[in-house]
């Protein structure tokens, strides 16, 4: 789908640049992503507000807290 119609940029292209490192506008703005008119702007802060949470998301489940899943929490620890 094109997210950017004054330089034809498709949500592929928009997610490709997030995935490389892409977390603003502005960022997105120096690939060539909604540099021009704007009207596509609410659109990408949403994809990056969607990709901060997945990221957000998956470092969580990716770490979780040793005290969570560990069979037996030390008493000091529930006081």
């Amino acid at each position: 789908m094109i997210i950017c119609i004054c330089r034809g940029k498709s949500d592929r292209d928009v997610n490709a640049a997030i995935e490389n490192g892409a977390t603003t506008v502005r960022e997105l703005q120096a690939c060539g992503i909604g540099d021009q008119c704007g009207s596509c702007h609410t659109s990408l802060r949403a994809m990056l507000a969607a990709a901060a949470a997945k990221s957000a998301e998956s470092a969580e489940s990716a770490h979780p807290c040793p005290a969570c899943t560990s069979a037996s929490v030390p008493a000091h620890v529930t006081a």
